[in-house]
């Protein structure tokens, strides 16, 4: 092992590659002496750095105040005055301690407890007994005689339960508007319809008044035609004539088969209505409701000229097709035709455009605004059940345009029940008149 405290040994120099390699000596002959290392001059020794005063300034001599000296006494400090020493405590003086300037707990004692405490057996806290409330003194309202009751005799100072005039919720499966739960005794509902018997080859009356009696059971529903003898409307509302004594209600509700007024109809079906001993109710007309654009889509979808289901959020049509909605003579039969095409253009996302019979200029109008617009080839689709108009115009319209026509709305299902609502909107006016 080589010892780490003594430096190691130079080594020789390796030779030159060409060189020649010296020789070993023989063995027992000393081996030469190295020449001691020259001893390293000694460093020069540097000179002592000039020494601070007390002001901070160097004392070497030649040596300028590079900063200059004011005459306050930022530069001219003093030390401390020594004479004010600490007081120092010699060996054996006591220490200063805390006399009777201090309060000593001996002096004022603590309260003890004793007497002067309150005690609990002073003041008894309150028992469970006869002084705390109980509930058989004054008992609770109980569900009896002491309550208004809906029927019968009131108890004295206690008024009547008011009555719900709203709509309320309808029993059963079937809650929607057209499903009618009526009484064995509701009136008859007589529906009227335009025209004679005889015109009626369709025999439309008949055909929706079945759908109306799958909405309201049990009512007596029966068909009037405001002209001709055969089933005439004023035989329906006379038909009762000797049951009616001793009634206090309207023997029948009458709903006209129209979707929008008719001032010549409405003047005649007010008449008849008047006529019979008992007067009868003359309901609203069917439109305008969601409905009638529902019965107008029906038709449309039949004659392949409108998809079948309707749109659902942002649609754009592909055939772009617009549609002419053919409304009956008359400026409220025009009003109710242009609600109609709203409600069919939001239910297919086509363009609609409301024209009137009476005026054929509309027509033609309509049918030029749906060109120009970019609709291929308008259609017609006439917002009339069918007895009220003559359906043979129709045709003569749509050869004269050449666009195709959707048939009248006739007993469409939605016909059917929009009879059904109306009787529903007569009956409730009835019960809040009585």
């Amino acid at each position: 092992m080589t010892d780490q405290s003594h430096p190691a040994e130079p080594q020789p120099a390796q030779p030159q590659y060409g060189g020649v390699l010296r020789r070993r000596q023989p063995f027992g002959e000393a081996l030469p002496q190295r020449e001691a290392p020259a001893q390293p001059e000694p460093l020069p020794t540097r000179e002592p750095l000039p020494q601070r005063d007390a002001l901070g300034q160097r004392d070497a001599p030649g040596q300028r105040d590079l900063l200059p000296r004011s005459a306050g006494s930022f530069f001219e400090r003093t030390a401390p005055d020594q004479t004010d020493e600490l007081p120092r405590l010699t060996a054996g003086e006591p220490l200063p301690q805390r006399g009777s300037d201090l309060p000593q707990r001996g002096n004022d004692p603590l309260p003890q407890r004793g007497s002067d405490l309150p005690q609990r057996g002073n003041d008894p806290l309150p028992q469970r007994g006869s002084d705390l409330p109980q509930r058989g003194n004054d008992q609770l309202p109980q569900r009896g005689s002491d309550l208004p009751q809906r029927g019968g005799a009131q108890p004295s100072g206690l008024g009547a339960l008011p009555r719900r005039t709203t709509r309320t919720q309808r029993s059963g499966r079937h809650r929607s508007p057209h499903r009618l739960s009526v009484a064995s005794d509701a009136p008859a509902l007589v529906l009227a319809v335009p025209g004679t018997a005889a015109a009626d080859t369709s025999d439309i009356g008949a055909r929706v008044a079945s759908i109306a009696a799958q909405s309201c059971p049990g009512v007596d529903i029966r068909v009037g035609y405001l002209d001709g003898e055969n089933l005439s409307l004023a035989g329906c509302l006379l038909s009762d004539e000797a049951d009616t004594e001793g009634q206090d209600q309207f023997p029948s509700v009458v709903v006209p088969l129209l979707v929008s007024p008719s001032p010549a109809i409405d003047a005649r079906l007010q008449e008849m209505a008047a006529q019979p001993p008992l007067p009868a109710i003359v309901a609203p007309h069917l439109g305008p409701h969601p409905l009638i654009a529902e019965a107008l889509h029906g038709r449309l979808a039949e004659a392949g000229l409108a998809r079948q289901a309707r749109s659902s959020g942002l649609s754009i049509s592909a055939d772009g097709r617009g549609i002419v909605v053919l409304a009956d003579v008359g400026e409220e039969a025009a009003s109710a035709a242009s609600v109609a095409a709203v409600l069919l253009a939001s239910r297919l996302s086509v363009p609609v455009v409301p024209a009137s019979l009476g005026n054929p200029a509309s027509i033609v109008d309509a049918v030029n605004l749906l060109t120009a617009s970019g609709a291929a080839r308008p259609v017609l689709s006439p917002c009339l059940i069918g007895p009220e108009a003559n359906v043979a115009v129709l045709d003569d319209l749509s050869a004269a345009l050449d666009t195709p026509c959707a048939r009248v709305l006739g007993a469409h299902q939605a016909i059917g029940q929009l009879v059904a609502i109306r009787y529903g909107t007569a009956l409730a006016s009835l019960s809040l008149a009585g």
